[in-house]
């Protein structure tokens, strides 16, 4: 019988299995933010435990809050800070040098073919575009991985998606993840790997594959997963280079990372999106999915694009090509974070940054603050904000504000209209 994906990674990786369908695996990398480990890191010193497994596969980030804007937030960023410097951690990105965690790392090369990734946040899911496997871990697990460079789990179950024909012009891998939470559910992944193939995953480019991850633990999972391929290469090449004569030798190296034709799933969906139309999401839940054209006439009050999600140079590319030439509706208020300085370094260069702010918007330093509702575009009361971001959650960016989720040229073209706009009537 053969294997998916995750399945040989996580034989890849065994360590032990101490119970039946339980896997303690070998981890390549330990991601740390400042919201969630500065309690690890607590704990492992009241623990007299204050070391590391390998300070050169842990990679720690200050970006929830950035910079801080009060004490506590200050204190969190302080203990990560101290905790890096002190356990000698090199790839660690202070406020100036920081991003979004789920875009630097990646942008960074930190992830790999075939690697083992867990971090404490929930969109770890996000490096499975790379052919990893990689899952957002509680604090406990967290503190074991840093110190001692392991992580159980579950024996893998795999939900495929098997994604064909052509997508229209308008539609991108944000209304595609989206199209699949509102088919299958919150639920309808739960403790299973999600594995994306087919045509339309071919033909996207690594962020767009970053974004269809990213939300996989929308629908439950907890990871999502895409077959490395030769724009994984492309993408990582100047990373790894020197372990490689060729592109050509990296892609049989990495082939081996993709599921055997007679793997067993869970469940398989074959779908054709080439009548997909964008959507957005309608309530408190990212499976509340509706056609944008029958959002027509849904106010807004902001307009946020970035996050892990559509933060990245491509997003900000699409959003610009709605947005040029135009401003913001009247009473409409837009908040543009490029997810990391690389990338507001080259927003800046091809003049993207230009057309945000002759539209009217607040462009910001790289951070995830309005997302999550903590900084940097945090909602009042009854106000509503298209957004690009993952969660729609109730309260998800401020205490009474509804968010709808969106891809950036649906978000742009909302900008202009002050409603929720279909990006094609600006095409």
């Amino acid at each position: 019988m053969g294997k998916t994906i995750a399945e040989k990674i996580f034989d890849s990786h065994l360590i032990d299995s101490p119970f039946e369908n339980t896997y303690v695996v070998k981890l390549d990398r330990v991601f740390c933010h400042e919201i969630t480990t500065p309690i690890a890191i607590n704990d492992l010193i009241e623990r007299g435990k204050d070391k590391v497994f390998d300070n050169t596969k842990i990679k720690a980030v200050i970006d929830h809050v950035s910079p801080a804007k009060d004490s506590k937030t200050a204190e969190q960023e302080k203990i990560l800070r101290d905790w890096a410097h002190r356990q000698g951690i090199k790839d660690f990105f202070d406020i100036g040098a920081n991003g979004v965690c789920h875009a630097i790392f990646p942008e960074k090369g930190y992830v790999r073919p075939g690697y083992t990734v867990i971090m404490g946040d929930s969109h770890t899911c996000t490096h499975g575009a790379f052919g990893a496997f990689a899952a957002g871990v509680g604090t406990t697990d967290l503190e074991v991985g840093i110190l001692k460079g392991v992580c159980s789990f579950r024996q893998p179950k795999t939900i495929k998606f098997e994604l064909n024909g052509t997508l229209r012009p308008g539609v991108f891998a944000k209304d595609v993840i989206l199209y699949l939470i509102g088919k299958i559910g919150v639920n309808g992944a739960t403790n299973c790997v999600v594995e994306f193939t087919g045509p339309v995953i071919d033909n996207f480019d690594m962020e767009s594959r970053m974004t269809l991850c990213n939300m996989a633990v929308e629908a439950g999972g907890t990871s999502g997963i895409c077959y490395p391929d030769e724009k994984t290469v492309d993408y990582l090449w100047p990373f790894i280079q020197d372990e490689f004569k060729t592109k050509e030798e990296a892609l049989k190296a990495y082939s081996v990372w993709k599921s055997d034709e007679d793997a067993v799933y869970e469940k398989v969906y074959t779908l054709d999106l080439s009548d997909l139309e964008p959507v957005c999401t309608f309530g408190y839940k990212p499976d509340q999915i509706k056609n944008v054209s029958e959002m027509k006439g849904t106010k807004v009050d902001q307009v946020y694009i970035g996050s892990c999600t559509n933060g990245r140079i491509s997003d900000l590319r699409i959003a610009a090509e709605v947005l040029k030439g135009k401003k913001l509706a009247e009473g409409v208020r837009g908040i543009v974070s490029p997810a990391t300085p690389l990338v507001y370094k080259q927003a800046l260069k091809e003049g993207i940054i230009d057309i945000f702010m002759d539209a009217g918007f607040c462009v910001t330093n790289p951070t995830c603050g309005a997302c999550l509702g903590m900084s940097n575009g945090v909602l009042a009361g009854g106000e509503v904000c298209a957004s690009t971001t993952n969660r729609n959650f109730n309260g998800r960016m401020g205490k009474g504000g509804m968010v709808h989720l969106m891809s950036p040229a649906t978000a742009a073209a909302t900008a202009i209209t002050g409603e929720i706009t279909n990006s094609e009537l600006f095409k």
